[in-house]
């Protein structure tokens, strides 16, 4: 389910995933198939920590990177679920041959 709500995010971000709704900052994001697979690939990752659990790892790979790298945007770039989502946003296919637990590989 894709909703429209410019309210939850931040200035910086279109998109956000919260088991189990995609919102975007505007209607026309529900048609960008690149910004949807990504948040799809959100989607498998929650489900498959049971929901909870993707926003404890989430939260404490995004502080841990804070305070390695002293910068917000750097720290979420190098979070391990948003590299993978990154990496494979443009593989329309990729969630068919996704593992379970396949953003390990992406922990740096």
């Amino acid at each position: 389910m894709v909703l429209v709500n410019k309210h939850i995010l931040g200035k910086n971000f279109i998109a956000v995933t919260i088991w189990p709704v995609i919102f975007v900052k505007n209607a026309a994001y529900k048609r960008d198939e690149l910004l949807l697979n990504h948040e799809k690939i959100h989607l498998r990752q929650q489900l498959e920590l049971f929901v909870i659990f993707f926003y404890i790892f989430y939260a404490a790979e995004f502080i841990f990177r804070w305070i390695k790298y002293k910068n917000a945007m750097t720290a979420y770039q190098n979070i391990s679920f948003e590299v993978e989502a990154y990496s494979n946003e443009k593989d329309e296919d990729y969630l068919k041959s996704r593992r379970v637990f396949s953003f390990l590989k992406y922990y740096r």
